[in-house]
């Protein structure tokens, strides 16, 4: 009888804790946060309450913020790589290491305390590393608070004072910020390059500085005009207050000389834009007013509802920058270069601000989906009429993955050789993903995918696995195979037509797989007559046929073809002589290699 309840009581509380371990969690914060920005100086005083609520089954012993400021020094780890790295971003380059200390940026924490009771600490590059006094169980929150000062940098990278185009100020990373801890424990990652990972929570945010600024970024102003008092004075000031529920971030943008336009988006939602009053841009920034409102309409109905009530456009940054409600963007450019930069970065709002995956390590699933969604909603907003809206994608694919260079899309977003591999794996790849898992499991499945995947994982953080899974649930596919061997390694894909032997009444067609990566192979015929058949060679370790992408025309499901066989070889019983064929004549497959992909009768 003991050793009867003994297996009872391991039973239950193993498949407990087994549960446990799977079932998803993510932590939680609170943050008030005011500083007082000296104009003159481009210093700052900070105050910040931040409650922490551990939602997870760890008990914490220790937490970390970043200083992402302290980046933007001489010797810092950003500066030493940009001056190692091959190919270093222009932007960047050895711009750190000349820094003077008027120009350098940082984050200094003076006085850090949990639940009132001091705390020690120590600073490491843009790690802030804390041991706590009491720690943090699970199902259990603390508040700590925080006194800082900081230097906002000269603008060199995503933040800063003054950039290229004259803004004042670009306030991003601009505040400690506390590491994500998820099921994979501590990301305390240094800020070296790229990008981030952060704690969904709420914000309440106060920022006091000289009155002739407009502010324009995250969250609901909650103190009237956002236009400012509508003149110039000298020695007042003014306090920003902003509130913003269930993000990960928080960005602003101010200039004395910005013009604040408003445009009515879909299902209510206010569309700001932030720009300079300059004669070279207007124009073109007023015209971007109407095609960000249909953007946002193509992403509604593409991934999900923007959750929201505001969005906003600002002119700021080094380039392009997805935030919480807004996005930076550099202004003075062609009107088709200021819609394309403002759909990426609008499209991002999806693809890493609601599906807030961890771009340290899955940079792919936030740049790559974004390429794809945002090229497929210019290919409609912009009438461009491309037939694979994502072609330039695949030959950033094909260029890296024949270089001999290419690395795992795998790899730690820092830990690539060159940005060149960073970038295109990140975005090349990426959106090949997707257009690819078109050919796949087909159009409609994969438009399916996306708005599943939205609905199950919007405020939250979706890994690959998360993505695959619903992928397989909507398609009845297995496609572990597909993650695996496209994220994990590069094995490319390449198979060609091997030999074809014409009979009396028959045709025996031969196709090879010359690459290591497995897929499914459609197959276009055409004969002398102008007639064509689609056949399909299904991919054994799929478990699944896709469907026939285009109703109107022929389909024929051919016997699996498993990968370990090099060779298949499928019999056509008709009297009529062909004049072609073709492997995947959509394109959509990434095959490296097209010369072997199509037969022509001579």
């Amino acid at each position: 009888m003991k050793l009867v309840l003994k297996l009872f009581f391991l039973i239950v509380f193993g498949v407990g804790f087994s549960q446990n371990n799977s079932s998803y969690w993510q932590q939680k914060v609170d943050y008030k946060i005011a500083i007082d920005l000296d104009v003159e100086t481009h210093r700052y005083k900070g105050v910040q309450e931040l409650t922490y609520t551990n939602n997870s089954p760890d008990t914490l012993y220790r937490v970390f913020y970043h200083l992402y400021f302290n980046a933007f020094q001489p010797g810092s780890e950003m500066d030493v790589r940009s001056r190692n790295i091959e190919d270093s971003d222009k932007r960047v380059g050895d711009r750190i290491s000349k820094l003077s200390p008027t120009e350098i940026g940082f984050i200094k924490p003076q006085r850090l305390t949990q639940d009132g009771v001091l705390l020690a600490f120590e600073v490491a590059g843009t790690i802030l590393e804390v041991d706590l006094n009491r720690p943090i169980l699970p199902n259990r929150s603390t508040v700590f608070k925080m006194d800082w000062d900081a230097q906002i940098p000269v603008q060199i990278r995503r933040s800063g004072r003054n950039n290229a185009e004259g803004i004042a100020y670009s306030m991003t990373q601009w505040f400690p910020k506390i590491a994500e801890y998820d099921f994979e424990g501590w990301h305390a990652t240094p800020y070296i390059a790229r990008e981030f990972h952060s704690v969904w929570g709420n914000y309440d945010v106060k920022i006091k500085l000289d009155e002739n600024y407009i502010i324009g970024g995250t969250g609901y102003l909650q103190n009237g005009d956002k236009n400012g008092l509508g003149k110039k004075s000298k020695g007042k000031t003014r306090t920003w207050h902003f509130k913003a529920p269930n993000v990960h971030d928080f960005a602003w943008a101010a200039d004395k000389d910005f013009i604040h336009d408003t445009y009515p988006g879909p299902n209510g939602v206010t569309l700001n834009f932030y720009y300079k009053n300059h004669p070279d841009i207007i124009e073109n920034w007023r015209v971007l007013q109407e095609k960000t409102a249909q953007l946002l309409a193509y992403f509604n109905k593409h991934i999900g509802d923007y959750p929201y009530k505001q969005y906003s456009v600002v002119q700021g940054g080094d380039g392009g920058m997805e935030y919480a409600m807004c996005t930076l963007i550099t202004g003075k450019r062609k009107l088709k270069s200021l819609i394309g930069v403002t759909a990426h970065e609008l499209a991002h709002t999806w693809f890493q601000f609601l599906l807030a995956t961890n771009e340290s390590k899955h940079e792919w699933m936030d740049e790559g989906f974004t390429s794809y969604i945002s090229s497929l909603a210019m290919n409609e907003i912009m009438s461009e009429q491309k037939k694979n809206p994502n072609s330039s994608s695949y030959r950033g694919y094909n260029y890296i993955a024949t270089s001999g260079k290419e690395q795992p899309q795998s790899t730690q977003a820092d830990r690539y050789h060159t940005n060149t591999g960073y970038s295109i794996a990140a975005y090349s790849k990426g959106a090949v993903f997707l257009s690819q898992l078109e050919y796949i499991i087909g159009k409609e499945n994969l438009n399916k995918t996306l708005l599943r995947y939205f609905k199950e994982w919007a405020f939250k953080h979706p890994t690959p696995n998360d993505f695959i899974r619903i992928a397989e649930k909507v398609s009845g596919a297995e496609l572990d195979w597909y993650l695996m061997d496209w994220t994990q390694t590069t094995n490319t894909i390449d198979y060609g037509i091997k030999n074809i032997v014409f009979e009396k009444e028959k045709t025996t067609i031969t196709i090879e797989r010359v690459g290591l990566m497995p897929m499914p192979i459609d197959i276009l015929v055409t004969y002398e007559d102008g007639l064509t058949d689609n056949f399909y060679i299904p991919l054994q370790m799929m478990r699944s046929n896709k469907p026939n992408p285009d109703i109107n025309k022929s389909w024929t499901v051919l016997p699996d073809w498993a990968w370990a066989y090099p060779n298949y070889s499928f019999v056509i019983k008709k009297n009529k002589k062909i004049k072609s064929v073709e492997i995947d004549a959509s394109g959509l497959m990434a095959d490296i290699n097209l010369e072997n992909n199509t037969y022509k009768l001579k």
